[in-house]
């Protein structure tokens, strides 16, 4: 005589199943985290999250979830791609099915072009199921393979809530933005007992991974946060001023007044070499409220961020005089490069307010290999093909001038305010150059003070903006009271530009 299992005990195996799996694993043992799925409540809009592959597992070693949530759901109406790794399972480690599910939601963000957050929390590969994760067609490598083909056609953004380990590491670093939570958040390629067993060097997770060293030294990390709430509101806060995806402009808002309206006299100083903070700056000329600065506590000569101008997002990248005179080292360029290649992949147009003496010159800066990453700033610039504007509030000298978008880069326009100088050099240095040795000669130090005078007048005269301005160099020169009035017209008029038709699949970059 045959028996069936009945319907009853099928739904209540499944019942069971589900109410496993939604539970997740022990959240109480990180008390300072919130649980994943209240991660993912913050992230999306009111019951808009469609979750797939929940029973993933749930007949053999019965792991929640398998370690991690995928699905889609929709931040501000707009339906969006998650990846929410689940750190009270197995340490939200990727197992052969771990791996399957996010390259699933993945393939579908790339066939709908549908933006990713990526919720990371993750020890890595799940070292007992390594044919699962690690050397499979369909493992971690697939993961990252995906992520790099979604590059730059839609917006990826990444809160690391807790670690990212080993090559699950490189989640985080094919992201377009990092946001990381003090004290939990780490990123490492190996931990620092595994460190210590192959170099010898004792260090701590924090040293060497934590929040602040990614976010202050290696430019791994965008900024850092206190709470998991704040990285969220961040992420959600970023996607709106980026487009759905590569074939889109992010949309317009509504307009409104700068948050300082006045222009003291002495706000950008006449002496080039007295400082100021540009960011005093942007808060004259950009909407209220709406500069989003990336990597701020990174390379702080170069500050680069999201704004909005009369409602419409555009790039900044400004050198910061009050850091190390605003002069461009190895990793500004680097930081100035990759925010320009995302403002271009992402349809927004760039805004270069330049105060530049230059690239940083001697021995240790050319060992690092300055003129290698500086090229690497000026392809990227050269290659956007959005519309580019060149603001010179004060000085723009050497090399520097041409990073920040001079005229044979093609901004659509050059504005200079009152305040500007343009030229190889400054007119001090250039008389030092120039007439080194006349100087020389001349025994008598009043009569030497007096010919160093008349030569560095020349040459202020010579690089001053009635000269550029005969020579078409700027177009025009603005008060700044009427510099944000002169970019928004301008910005209009540039409302219609469309990419050229691919000429080539792309530019060899610089190393």
């Amino acid at each position: 005589m045959s028996t069936t299992i009945s319907d009853t005990s099928i739904r209540s195996e499944l019942e069971s199943a589900i109410t496993t799996a939604l539970a997740g694993g022990d959240s109480s043992r990180w008390p300072a985290k919130l649980p994943v799925r209240e991660r993912i409540a913050l992230l999306l809009d009111p019951g808009s999250w469609l979750e797939d592959g929940l029973l993933a597992g749930a007949t053999g070693n019965a792991l929640p979830a398998d370690g991690v949530l995928t699905g889609v759901g929709r931040i501000e109406d707009r339906p969006v791609a998650v990846i929410a790794h689940d750190f009270s399972v197995k340490a939200g480690s990727w197992g052969e099915l771990t791996c399957e599910k996010q390259v699933r939601i993945l393939e579908r963000a790339d066939r709908d072009l549908l933006p990713v957050i990526y919720l990371v929390d993750s020890a890595g590969g799940r070292l007992t199921d390594q044919l699962g994760f690690y050397s499979g067609r369909r493992g971690a490598s697939k993961i990252f393979q995906l992520q790099i083909r979604l590059s730059g056609r839609v917006p990826q953004i990444c809160c690391l809530h807790g670690p990212s380990a080993a090559g699950g590491a490189y989640m985080p670093a094919f992201t377009d933005w990092v946001g990381m939570v003090n004290g939990n958040a780490s990123m490492y390629l190996a931990s620092p007992r595994v460190a210590e067993k192959v170099t010898g060097e004792r260090t701590t997770l924090e040293e060497m991974g934590g929040a602040t060293m990614h976010a202050t030294v290696s430019g791994c990390g965008d900024e850092v946060f206190d709470h998991d709430w704040q990285v969220i509101a961040a992420a959600r806060l970023l996607l709106s001023y980026l487009p759905d995806d590569w074939r889109s402009a992010p949309k317009l808002t509504a307009p409104r007044e700068p948050e300082i309206t006045e222009w003291e006299p002495d706000l950008i100083p006449e002496d080039p070499n007295q400082s100021y903070d540009v960011r005093d700056v942007i808060s004259r000329v950009v909407d209220a409220g709406s500069f989003f600065e990336i990597k701020s506590a990174w390379a702080t000569e170069i500050v680069c961020g999201f704004a909005r101008l009369h409602g419409r997002t555009v790039g900044l990248v400004a050198n910061q005089p009050a850091v190390r005179s605003g002069a461009i080292f190895v990793d500004s360029a680097d930081k100035a490069a990759r925010f320009i290649s995302m403002s271009d992949a992402y349809n927004i147009p760039l805004i270069f307010l330049q105060d530049v003496p230059g690239f940083m010159v001697g021995v240790a800066i050319e060992r690092q290999g300055i003129i290698r990453h500086g090229a690497k700033m000026v392809t990227a610039m050269a290659s956007a093909e959005v519309p580019k504007f060149s603001v010179v509030l004060r000085k723009a000298y050497a090399a520097g001038f041409y990073a920040m978008c001079a005229p044979g880069f093609e901004p659509r326009a050059t504005i200079a305010l009152p305040t500007a100088t343009i030229g190889p050099m400054s007119p001090e240095a250039s008389v030092n150059a120039v007439y080194a040795n006349k100087i020389a000669e001349i025994a008598d130090p009043a009569e030497r003070e007096s010919y160093i005078a008349a030569r560095t007048a020349e040459q202020a005269a010579d690089i001053g903006l009635l000269r550029m301005g005969s020579h078409l160099v700027v177009d025009t020169v603005v008060q700044p009271e009427r510099l944000r009035a002169e970019l928004i017209e301008r910005l209009a008029h540039a409302g219609q530009w469309e990419r050229r038709p691919p000429s080539r699949h792309h530019v060899i970059s610089p190393v």
